[in-house]
């Protein structure tokens, strides 16, 4: 359930906006300066194209598990890849249920060359192990990954199958860029209400309130109050919030303490957060369609304008924000704010960006040159291609000024929040989901615009600088409490539940509940809601919980027990 932080999204979405990012990765922030690598090695310089021998043109077929748009034929970055390292990219994007897609696929063993990961083509076997491979031709890929190694591991068989898109970092953590989970509210409300600092559920639904009471419409159409996304796998807009509103960070469906998991669905805690949505859509401020839209009908509500909050994961929305920022509405993009149910808890919203397992690219057992396409993502792995993939080109994209610093002109900066522009001048499609450096390259300049200090207060809007100076604050993480030392077997909701298990079926079955029960206890009347609830948890009663949370707690042990430095 839920999960997802540090999805593909988070860094595109940081380089949309190097003005401000979910972002990303399946949460959280961005890394940046510190330790500084030593200089190009050996390894580094024997990428295929660069060394004056032609290039042999080849295709690869490359499905993407989320929906997404195709880059322009004439595609800078694309053409860059295919001039000096000969591959071009066929990009099959998901269109409708993915359990439906990957299904058809599994039944045909019909795969591209490429697939994003998922643990449903892992259990039918459809990618290679990939650490022979790696140890043999990739040793840019190698080193990257060196501290990694056991954590990439498929637990029940010992190979590499995927390699992990996020949460490979270099140096430490930044702190100007938030992509993960948190309340989100509309700048203009905490504007119009002098800039409050919002901390309990309580206070952040009051101000919904007051506003939406004062401004019925925003723009000619209706204030909407607060959204809930509960669509597909972008199921936690409705699912997650409990766990960080008593304090805990993002393990998915389950609360850890003390290394032990417990389902909280059904939990009090849990009941209190739908027993308060319950109330508020009592009072008119739920969307009466939340329910019912897909996710392009959530984010085309968020681009209007007129939704003054939700519970999200930045990375998610980027788009409808960036958007907004297009339509020069910038008090109506938002700030992510970590709620507590107790002014007294501490949040824990952010998290130190963990290794994004099962999600990034694997190769499939239908490939045909495994290692034509290994050794072109090992190319891409180096410090250049990773400063195109993510800054663009020098001179076009991004300039160095004096002090070597990577900066945008305003100009740039607007480009990178232009959805169109994108299509023909990034290769956001493929560099969502390929292996990435984090943090900071050997010159100290960020791996990411919105993680350079510099380029991050240079493209603050003013009226982000006027609203961050009300807080005192340098960036919009300063909202948040900074994150401690994640815990080893930390995000729970990483752990494959493994295809066909009782314990998998108990999620789904969890899931299905979930969706089922959830929307019909928040729109019941206030006097109906304990009956609703109760037969909710009646329900989740019936099925094997104790068989999921086994699953988690074994894997948490064992992450412990191989995953300890």
């Amino acid at each position: 359930m839920g999960g997802k932080t540090k999805s593909w999204l988070r860094l595109s979405t940081v380089l949309l906006l190097s003005l401000s990012v979910v972002l990303g990765g399946c949460g959280s922030g961005n890394g940046n300066n510190a330790a500084t690598p030593e200089k190009k090695d050996s390894a580094e310089q024997t990428t295929p194209g660069t060394d004056g021998n032609k290039v042999e043109p080849f295709e690869v077929s490359v499905f993407i598990g989320e929906a997404g748009q195709q880059p322009t034929p004439d595609n800078k970055i694309y053409k860059k890849i295919k001039d000096e390292l000969g591959a071009s990219f066929n990009f099959e994007f998901l269109a409708g249920d993915i359990n439906q897609k990957l299904g058809v696929m599994i039944a045909g063993s019909d795969y591209p060359d490429m697939m994003t990961g998922n643990t449903k083509l892992t259990a039918a076997g459809a990618y290679i192990p990939l650490e022979d491979l790696i140890e043999e031709h990739a040793p840019n890929l190698k080193k990257h990954y060196e501290d990694y190694w056991n954590m990439m591991k498929d637990p029940n068989d010992g190979h590499i199958y995927i390699l992990p898109n996020y949460g490979v970092f270099n140096g430490k953590l930044n702190s100007s860029w938030y992509s993960g989970p948190a309340f989100w509210i509309q700048k203009a409300v905490l504007e119009e209400f002098g800039y409050p600092k919002v901390k309990t559920l309580d206070e952040y639904f009051d101000l919904i309130g007051k506003y939406k009471e004062k401004y019925p419409t925003i723009d000619g159409s209706p204030t909407i109050g607060f959204e809930i996304l509960n669509y597909d796998w972008r199921n936690w807009g409705l699912f997650n919030a409990p766990q960080h509103l008593i304090g805990h960070p993002n393990d998915g469906g389950v609360v850890v303490k003390d290394g032990v998991a417990e389902v909280f669905a059904n939990k009090d805690y849990a009941k209190q957060y739908y027993q308060k949505l319950n109330e508020m859509n009592a009072q008119g401020l739920i969307d009466k369609e939340t329910f019912v839209q897909n996710y392009d009908q959530y984010l085309a509500k968020l681009s209007s304008g007129t939704v003054l909050g939700m519970f999200d994961q930045h990375w998610n929305f980027q788009n409808a924000e960036n958007s907004l920022i297009t339509q020069g509405k910038d008090e109506r993009t938002y700030v992510g704010l970590p709620l507590v149910y107790d002014e007294n808890t501490k949040d824990h919203y952010r998290d130190r960006a963990p290794l994004n397992l099962n999600n990034g690219f694997g190769i499939s057992v239908n490939a045909k040159d495994p290692v034509k396409i290994l050794k072109m993502l090992d190319a891409l792995i180096t410090e250049d291609w990773q400063k195109v993939l993510s800054w663009g080109i020098e001179g076009e994209d991004y300039i160095v000024n004096e002090e070597g610093r990577f900066m945008k002109t305003q100009e740039q900066r607007d480009a990178f929040t232009d959805g169109t522009w994108k299509l023909a001048n990034k290769a956001d499609a493929f560099f969502g989901f390929a292996p990435k450096i984090e943090g900071s390259f050997s010159d100290g300049n960020a791996t990411d615009a919105a993680a350079q200090p510099e380029e991050y207060k240079a493209g603050l809007k003013e009226y982000d600088k006027k609203f961050l100076e009300a807080y005192g604050f340098d960036s919009y993480v300063d909202f948040f409490s900074e994150p401690p030392e994640n815990e080893v077997a930390y995000p729970a909701w990483t752990i494959d539940l493994v295809e066909g298990s009782e314990a998998k079926v108990v999620n789904t079955k969890l899931n299905d509940l979930s969706t089922k029960f959830l929307p019909k206890a928040i729109l019941a009347k206030p006097a109906d809601f304990e009956s609703a609830w109760s037969e909710y948890t009646a329900e989740i009663g019936k099925i094997n919980i104790k068989a999921y949370e086994d699953r988690i707690n074994e894997q948490i042990q064992w992450r412990i027990t191989n995953w300890s430095k």
